[in-house]
């Protein structure tokens, strides 16, 4: 993925108006991340845990979602898959729901997925950040096909915010 600017991040929001997306968090590192290594930004907003966003390219333009998702609590224990990347975390995948874009969405409409708390998925996938003992199961296929499942999954949702 090509590296992403606040001003294209918060101009690519396709389910929260201009003014939301002006007001957001967008993430202050944003020269740092591992910009070859993503497939999508994904981030929670510390100024509100119950807020997350997802950031890619889609048809070479940048494409933004706002998610609504739990914070965090200590009894969640439960080992569970992430949809996005199929990592399993005890305790790390929220189901993460996004109001859909325009109209559907002003009536209150949205879609939802498991996706890891930490929105790190690309980074599972390619063993750059660790899960735990048994997180990624044993699979046949090569790292390509598991990024190609990956973008696939993610499309496929933003596809569903969107249609």
């Amino acid at each position: 993925m090509r590296p992403l600017t606040e001003r294209e991040i918060r101009t690519a929001f396709v389910n929260c108006t201009k003014g939301e997306a002006k007001r957001l968090s967008i993430p202050h590192d944003l020269a740092e991340r591992p910009w070859d290594d993503l497939d999508f930004l994904g981030w929670r907003d510390p100024q509100a845990p119950h807020r997350a966003y997802l950031a890619t390219e889609l048809d070479g333009r940048p494409t933004a979602l706002a998610l609504r998702c739990p914070t965090n609590t200590p009894w969640q224990t439960r080992s569970s898959m992430c949809s996005m990347c199929l990592t399993t975390h005890t305790g790390g995948v929220s189901l993460m729901v996004a109001a859909k874009a325009g109209k559907a969405g002003q009536q209150g409409n949205s879609v939802g997925a498991y996706i890891c708390s930490d929105l790190a998925c690309p980074l599972y996938v390619r063993g750059r950040k660790d899960a735990g003992i048994g997180a990624r199961l044993h699979e046949s296929l090569t790292l390509e096909e598991k990024i190609l499942r990956t973008v696939t999954n993610v499309t496929a949702f933003i596809a569903k915010v969107t249609a």
